[in-house]
């Protein structure tokens, strides 16, 4: 029997850290990762990982919502791991499919997490169509303007001696007052026109 883990992040802002360190804790031999919405068909780690099970094997995952989209596919996959004699063991859920309790907590954790996903998207999309009704738009007021992110991009991009960067992030997020977090969301946003390190 071997223990692999999966990981997956939503966006670039997001960090999977923590998810390797739990995973690497609860003794993963090999981790797969990807960045991808939880709503998108397709995840190559996600099916690199599905190709390297073997009967035996234990998938070791955070929380459910970090491989399935939704209750039927989780109920595809949780046939699927049975299939092929895998076991399942969700760490923050304490769900371990090598015991009955824990092939029932699975299947109604995995109900419970896409009713609270649709109760929140529901929720905004009333919050929104309210916003609209008395001229709002939604969404939170920019940080920077366009012409301070043409800047910030200008000094990111901007080398001195050794072609190497003039300016760290810190000190452009100094220079706006902003979060180094800010920055790095409008770079990524911003496409590079000079060299980069």
């Amino acid at each position: 029997m071997a223990r692999y883990g999966y990981a997956r992040v939503s966006t670039r802002s997001q960090t999977d850290d923590s998810q390797l360190d739990a995973l690497r804790a609860a003794g993963c031999q090999r981790i797969w990762t990807d960045t991808a919405s939880g709503r998108l068909a397709r995840r190559p780690e996600w099916d690199k990982c599905l190709d390297y099970l073997r009967a035996g094997d234990e998938l070791v995952v955070t929380r459910l919502s970090r491989m399935a989209r939704s209750v039927r596919h989780l109920t595809e996959v949780a046939a699927l791991l049975t299939e092929r004699g895998v076991d399942l063991v969700v760490l923050k859920q304490g769900i371990d499919t090598t015991t009955p309790a824990g092939r029932f907590l699975f299947h109604v954790i995995g109900a419970m997490d896409e009713m609270l996903a649709d109760l929140i998207s529901e929720g905004t999309l009333e919050g929104l169509e309210a916003a609209r009704a008395r001229g709002r738009t939604g969404g939170r007021k920019a940080k920077l303007t366009a012409r301070q992110i043409t800047i910030a991009r200008q000094m990111y991009d901007d080398t001195g001696p050794g072609n190497k960067r003039k300016y760290t992030v810190n000190e452009i997020a100094e220079t706006f007052h902003v979060s180094r977090k800010t920055i790095y969301r409008h770079l990524g946003s911003t496409p590079s026109t000079s060299p980069r390190t």
